[in-house]
């Protein structure tokens, strides 16, 4: 991830005017420029930080507090950031017995001392739950990274799901986008990172303007192999559910079928980088439907 690429990009990469929408612009003079540096705060002051990089619908969709904490006063957030680390993981829940948050990340610094978000989700637990996080066993797959649950994997797969998935989203990619610009820009920066864990995410990004540190070649094997005639047109026989015929043409299946080793290899060493949009408004339109 902090590679002598990423140092060329990062040392190359121009200033561009920063947007500062919402909440952030009375906090942008006091904020340190590093996660390394927030995490040297008090915790009641980290807690006010990390915690509005949460989007405010998301908290409206669950009837949670602006103060994260539930009507007995318990927290709502859990936060991992110990003064002397470089990075931070968070949870937040909809009630203190939930079983599974509503959202949850895991940022880091750059060696340049820029965001990079290794880890990003938003559950909406209402909806059901499939278990292709954890073996029969209770043992975790990271999110089916390192280990799959292939009869919880079908059934998610089955019901409309993309891989890696526990619950369906709550569709408000595009808000919680706009909240962690806000924190990017009241921190100094007009980009950050990202780290794609799945092949749908990163045509996300994509759509979303973010471009490619490493594994644009890789992506564009990727579509070269799914065009007619290409070399993984075969290799989608109906062999396992996850090969059907007919995936080319949807991004949602040709991710399941990258993440049933359909590449030969695992969809890995992609990163990517987006610069503080001045139009949040924007997309860029994928040729792919969903």
């Amino acid at each position: 991830m902090h590679n002598a690429k990423q140092n060329a990009i990062a040392d190359s990469l121009v200033y561009k005017p920063i947007l500062i929408p919402r909440n952030w612009a009375k906090n942008i003079m006091s904020l340190p420029s590093t996660i390394a540096g927030l995490n040297q705060l008090p915790a009641d002051k980290k807690r006010d930080i990390y915690q509005n990089i949460v989007p405010p619908e998301l908290l409206e969709m669950f009837n949670v507090r602006e103060d994260l904490r539930d009507s007995q006063g318990r927290d709502l957030i859990q936060l991992h950031c110990p003064s002397g680390s470089s990075d931070v993981e968070i949870a937040l829940y909809h009630s203190a017995e939930a079983q599974d948050p509503i959202l949850f990340g895991h940022i880091t610094d750059t060696i340049h001392g820029q965001l990079h978000i290794l880890l990003y989700g938003m559950n909406d637990v209402n909806s059901t739950r499939y278990d292709v996080d954890r073996l029969p066993d209770g043992s975790k797959t990271s999110f089916g990274i390192t280990h799959r649950n292939l009869i919880a994997e079908e059934k998610a797969f089955q019901a409309g799901l993309a891989p890696g998935q526990i619950y369906q989203g709550p569709h408000l990619f595009k808000e919680s986008l706009l909240e962690f610009e806000c924190f990017t820009a009241s921190m100094g920066h007009d980009l950050f990172f990202v780290e794609p864990l799945y092949y749908h995410v990163a045509l996300i990004f994509e759509k979303y303007g973010f471009l490619y540190q490493s594994g644009k070649r890789f992506m564009t094997r990727i579509e070269q192999g799914f065009a007619p005639n290409g070399e993984l047109i075969p290799l989608l026989d109906n062999s396992t559910p996850f090969r059907q015929p007919g995936a080319a043409g949807k991004i949602r299946l040709r991710s399941w079928a990258i993440h049933d080793n359909i590449l030969g290899e695992p969809f890995t060493n992609v990163t990517m980088y987006k610069y503080i949009d001045k139009d949040p408004e924007h997309v860029c339109e994928i040729s792919i439907p969903w």
